[in-house]
């Protein structure tokens, strides 16, 4: 019996349109890989701003009640009677002050919390943008990859818009 030789080579590779849609294939898949990193990335920035945020808000809240504690402390301490009156105004007197103390370290807390929220909102719209530029990018390589089985030509021109678009909505994140 005689052996046969089969040569089977991909009917694309002598294509030359078809290696350059490989090749934009193959570039909008790590493109995709990259904005799939930094969007995961982003949404993780963003829960740790907001847990921090929390912690911030939750200081904040213990302090406002020890201010408010201290305040009715000094109302009770000022108004009472007692065998030494001047006992009391001093009381009273270091229960105020620590009740300011309290108020002053609040409002600190208070910005720094602000300021939390402020970054857990940033990276959220940062992680959207990364969300929205993946998806467009995930629609490219598909739009793309339809051209092997079909071979219709729109599929890449369609594909590498969605790419480009989607590409460009995620660099804005480096542009804002």
């Amino acid at each position: 019996m005689a052996e046969i030789e089969i040569h089977a080579s991909p009917e694309h590779a002598a294509d030359a349109f078809s290696r350059g849609v490989s090749i934009m294939v193959a570039v909008v898949g790590v493109v995709l890989a990259v904005v799939t990193i930094a969007s995961h990335r982003a949404h993780t920035a963003s829960v740790i701003h907001r847990t921090e945020a929390n912690d911030e808000w939750t200081y904040y809240q213990a302090k406002k009640i020890r201010e408010h504690l201290l305040d009715v402390a000094s109302s009770l301490a000022a108004t009472m009677a007692a065998s030494d009156a001047q006992k009391a105004r001093a009381l009273a007197q270091t229960f105020a002050k620590d009740r300011d103390r309290y108020a002053r370290e609040a409002q600190d807390i208070q910005h720094d919390a602000q300021d939390r929220d402020d970054a857990s909102e940033r990276e959220e719209a940062r992680a959207l943008r990364f969300d929205v530029g993946e998806g467009f990018l995930e629609l490219g390589l598909v739009l793309s990859s339809l051209y092997f089985l079909s071979k219709r030509k729109f599929f890449p021109v369609l594909g590498g818009l969605a790419a480009v678009f989607g590409a460009a909505v995620s660099a804005s994140n480096w542009l804002i």
